[in-house]
C-alpha cells in the first residue's frame, strides 16, 4: 500500500471561498467609508422580518374592535358581521345593519318595530291567589 504524496492530499474548500469573498467585500467597503449601505442592508432586512408580526398584530387587534357576533333579530341565527356594516341574513334574507351591540333591521322614518312576545291563556281555575281575604271597613268578624 502506498502512502499518499503531496499531490495526492486534497482539502474540500468550496464552500469557503463563497465566505470568504463575503468578508473581503464587506471590508472593503468599510476600508472606503461605504459601511452605511452595510447598516442599510442590515436596517431592511430587519424591516422584511418585522413587519410581518406587525401586520398581523394589528389585523388582530383590528379584528377584535370591529368585527361583531351576534343573533339574528328575526330568527336567531348566530351571523358575524363588520361593525357600521350592512350584512344579509343567510337564513332568512333580511337585511340588517350592525351597530356596537348586534344587529337590528333598518325601519323606514316613522316606522316602529315590535317584537312579539308568547301570550299564555290562563283561566279563571288555574289562577290561586296567595293574598288572604280582608273584610270591607265597617264589617267586624
Amino acid at each position: 500500500m502506498s502512502q499518499p504524496g503531496f499531490r495526492q492530499i486534497q482539502f474540500n474548500l468550496s464552500g469557503l471561498g463563497c465566505w470568504l469573498t463575503l468578508l473581503g467585500f464587506l471590508w472593503l467597503l468599510g476600508a472606503v467609508g461605504l459601511g452605511w449601505i452595510v447598516k442599510s442592508l442590515a436596517v431592511i432586512v430587519v424591516l422584511i422580518l418585522l413587519i410581518p408580526v406587525f401586520a398581523f398584530v394589528g389585523a388582530r387587534f383590528w379584528l377584535k374592535r370591529n368585527l361583531i357576533q351576534a343573533d339574528c333579530p328575526v330568527c336567531t341565527t348566530p351571523l358575524t358581521g363588520l361593525k357600521d356594516a350592512a350584512t344579509q341574513c343567510p337564513n332568512c334574507g333580511t337585511l340588517l345593519t350592525t351597530t356596537a351591540k348586534g344587529f337590528q333591521r333598518p325601519a323606514e322614518e316613522g316606522t316602529i318595530d315590535i317584537t312579539a312576545v308568547d301570550v299564555v291563556d290562563i283561566t279563571a281555575d288555574t289562577l290561586t291567589l296567595d293574598v288572604p281575604p280582608t273584610l270591607p271597613e265597617g264589617q267586624q268578624d
